[in-house]
């Protein structure tokens, strides 16, 4: 495959992620190669390529996760509503409160679903039970969760179906009120129909948060995103609005990928 330079379109002139010549190693083996990338405030973009591209590296990325391994060193810049998240004196921890973050796996905390969901509160100091029941309740509707564990708020979050798990995890996310919500694969160990809830979820969160999710699923990208990144062998490949990516990809590795001839 030719990997010529990619055919990247800015989406919308207000942004909330500016990504900037970005690359990242993991020792000596670099996985992401000079990323440039401005996601949009308000909407969804998806990241898609075949497993081992790097969208799950950059996705870490934004809130600094892959700071957690020791091997990791990078090169340009991301930049979170104009502030470089990489300047002297940032505050990692502060930094990722402003992002939600939802893993490939649920991950409730063995506490009660009321408490899970006002964690990020709790961990600020938060002990206004009125504060803490009205940001529950609002979380776990933006989750459309509400409605099926309004009676069971003392009950622990791990006795949920799996999709309730996840939606739970979203409700916490979102409690904090983030600037970006960072979504990892968040269907891909879910059933079809708990797949379906949560891609209406994130179409109806969709102008509340600025979401960047990745997923393997192309069909799941083109229902729910607004733009979508085509990642492969660590480079950005093709980037613009969802619709003009599926229908008339510019570039062959885009056509190829989309229409299921490799990955």
């Amino acid at each position: 495959m030719n990997m010529g330079e990619p055919r990247a379109a800015a989406p919308a002139p207000k942004t909330v992620l500016e990504i900037s010549a970005f690359s990242l190693w993991y020792g000596e083996k670099q996985a992401l190669y000079d990323v440039t990338m401005s996601v949009p405030e308000g909407k969804v973009t998806a990241l898609i390529g075949p497993s081992g591209c790097g969208k799950s590296t950059l996705l870490r990325s934004v809130n600094r996760m892959n700071d957690l391994i020791d091997s990791v060193r990078t090169a340009g810049d991301i930049c979170l509503h104009g502030d470089s998240i990489f300047a002297p004196g940032v505050d990692v921890i502060t930094l990722r409160k402003r992002m939600g973050m939802v893993f490939q796996k649920p991950n409730p905390f063995p506490m009660s679903i009321f408490e899970n969901v006002v964690y990020p509160l709790r961990i600020d100091g938060e002990r206004n039970r009125q504060v803490l029941a009205e940001v529950c309740e609002r979380s776990l509707r933006g989750a459309a969760l509400w409605d099926e564990v309004k009676d069971r708020l003392p009950e622990s979050g791990l006795s949920l179906s799996g999709g309730q798990q996840q939606r739970l995890c979203i409700a916490r996310a979102i409690a904090s009120e983030p600037e970006v919500l960072l979504l990892d694969e968040p269907c891909s160990a879910l059933d079809p129909l708990s797949t379906n809830k949560i891609e209406s979820l994130i179409q109806e969160l969709s102008g509340s948060y600025s979401i960047l999710i990745v997923t393997h699923n192309m069909q799941q990208a083109s229902r729910v995103s607004d733009f979508t990144a085509f990642f492969y062998l660590g480079r950005l490949v093709e980037y613009g609005p969802t619709a003009n990516l599926f229908g008339a990809p510019a570039a062959a590795e885009t056509r190829d990928y989309v229409r299921g001839r490799f990955g």
